[in-house]
């Protein structure tokens, strides 16, 4: 197969923030060498300028840049900023309420924009927008004109009619399709990876990022969890080819990306519902928690990764020199994926692994269907096998019954782990989930008090985690410039500009390690991309900060 065309990455996507005065719709036409045949010419279509607002996961990110890519092939441009666009496409998140209320919060700025810009649309996808919500989706959002599902993103050039415009880039049939989850009726992830392929054979992804990508491999959940939206927003888990998967990886390694994230709701589920091979006859990884899977024969995550690291340059290097994976769920966290892990020089040493609580009881009323002796049993499987492993997790505070105990259980088990991240939030209730149904029992003070006591907790514990990389030499991939700036009160990272004794023509430069940490330190602009290796001097909670090697 031909490697796909990988398009250039584009700008920042912008956010809604500001009124725009009235514009015309689409761009100017060419004008004709003759101008006598130009009454004979047909109207050139005007095409939209887009912005997407992306909020939520990376799995969104992937999403909107499939979007981005899908609207340039049609010819549509993107706009510097929201005043200046046509059409804005929001891609929302429903993980926690105050996602939605973002975007709910901006209604009345979109309906001053629509008000001095009557072409305006705006579409409203994500997973805000469920199936059974349908008829009350435009009293919650009255500025959106479209609304469509997770599953049903690659219609939006056909739903726009923007298809035959300056060329046929729809999927050719729809996506829409629904199946049940419970009683519920839900999107089904059905044909996303045949979507997603044609995407990638059509060159119609535009990136973030130059030198990291996002790879989806698996869509929708399985998962029981009683408090997530995820199951009823995009479905049951639909696993894309494994050849279609490590094509897209090839084309990926072939532009000259130095990082590729596989990403999944539950990314180390994936394969499962893929059809039985004999090239995978010798995959038969059992679960010890959670629901049973016959997995004999069907390619799984492990297999997935090797595959990935398998491709070399010609001096035997991997040509993706780091490979990730997120999220994952500790149902799934098999001895095989831990074997991978430490057997490929290109994954890297981190694992993202969510927790939720560490409390038992609470678990079992999340849905979670393991324990804690189950969860410290993996982490510390795959510590033995990749030494100096960078471990986050997910913690939920105030969950329907938590007690004053339980919480405190969750802060024993931060400590036990030592995380060196934790991404934590207060429980909030989403319609529509199981949870619902439970008492929400939690006052909203002490859900506030709880969060900020575990925060400042893991604080102190990702400071020490840090400190002991002090001293300590890292590879680091450079992201970005740091704009910089008149004065500085941050006292962990440094000011955007070089600091006294900075060599001349260098700027503050920020990357990431291998265990995914941040880190600052300075250089010239030409790094940005490439991995260099830097001696860490200092060590705050979320941050390092080093010099050159």
């Amino acid at each position: 197969m031909t490697e796909p065309a990988i398009l250039p990455p584009g700008r920042s996507l912008p956010m809604l923030d500001a009124s725009a005065p009235p514009l015309a719709l689409g761009r100017p036409a060419e004008r004709p060498a003759d101008e006598r045949i130009d009454e004979y010419r047909p109207d050139t279509p005007a095409l939209p300028r887009f912005a997407i607002w992306t909020l939520g996961c990376q799995m969104n990110r992937s999403d909107s840049e499939e979007m981005a890519g899908r609207l340039l092939a049609a010819g549509c441009d993107e706009a510097s900023n929201v005043e200046t666009a046509d059409l804005i496409v929001i891609n929302t998140c429903s993980i926690r309420e105050a996602a939605e209320q973002k975007v709910i919060g901006r209604q009345g700025q979109l309906a001053k924009l629509k008000a001095a810009h009557p072409g305006l649309r705006v579409v409203l996808t994500g997973c805000s927008v469920r199936e059974p919500d349908r008829a009350g989706l435009h009293r919650r959002y009255p500025a959106v004109d479209l609304f469509l599902r997770p599953d049903e993103e690659p219609e939006l050039i056909d739903r726009l009619g923007l298809a035959s415009a300056q060329a046929d880039i729809g999927i050719g049939s729809p996506t829409g399709l629904t199946t049940l989850v419970g009683r519920t009726i839900v999107g089904a992830a059905d044909r996303l990876a045949e979507s997603r392929a044609a995407a990638v054979g059509g060159g119609a992804i535009r990136r973030e990022s130059a030198t990291s990508a996002w790879l989806p491999i698996v869509y929708g959940c399985d998962k029981t969890c009683t408090y997530c939206i995820v199951p009823f927003s995009r479905g049951p888990e639909r696993s894309r080819p494994f050849d279609e998967v490590l094509h897209e990886a090839r084309g990926l390694a072939a532009a000259g990306y130095r990082e590729v994230t596989l990403l999944g709701q539950n990314v180390n589920s994936y394969g499962h519902d893929l059809p039985a091979e004999a090239r995978f006859d010798g995959i038969d990884p059992e679960r010890s928690v959670g629901r049973l899977q016959d997995r004999r024969g069907r390619p799984d995550l492990a297999e997935l990764l090797r595959a990935i690291d398998a491709i070399r340059m010609a001096d035997g290097r991997p040509a993706i020199p780091r490979l990730r994976f997120v999220t994952s769920h500790p149902w799934d966290l098999s001895d095989r994926l831990i074997a991978a892990m430490a057997d490929c020089p290109s994954v890297c040493e981190h694992l993202h692994l969510p927790v939720q609580s560490g409390e038992d009881a609470v678990l079992r009323r999340m849905g979670r269907q393991y324990t804690i002796k189950h969860y410290l049993e993996r982490l510390s499987r795959i510590r033995a096998a990749v030494p100096g492993i960078a471990i986050s997790t997910d913690v939920i505070v105030g969950f329907c019954g938590e007690t004053e105990a339980q919480f405190q259980g969750t802060l024993r088990l931060l400590e036990v782990v030592g995380y060196d991240q934790v991404f934590a939030a207060a429980y909030s209730v989403r319609p529509g989930t199981p949870a619902a149904h439970l008492v929400d029992d939690v006052p909203p003070a002490t859900k506030r008090r709880r969060l900020n006591e575990l925060l400042a907790f893991q604080e102190a514990i990702g400071f020490e985690r840090n400190r002991a990389r002090a001293g300590s030499t890292v590879e680091v991939l450079v992201e970005t410039i740091v704009p910089a700036r008149g004065h500085d009160h941050d006292t962990e990272t440094p000011p955007g500009r070089p600091r006294p004794g900075a060599r001349p023509g260098t700027v503050h430069l920020t990357g990431r390690s291998r265990a995914h940490t941040l880190v600052h330190f300075d250089g010239s602009a030409d790094l940005v991309g490439r991995l260099v290796d830097v001696r860490i001097g200092h060590a705050g909670p979320y941050s390092l900060r080093g010099a050159l090697a």
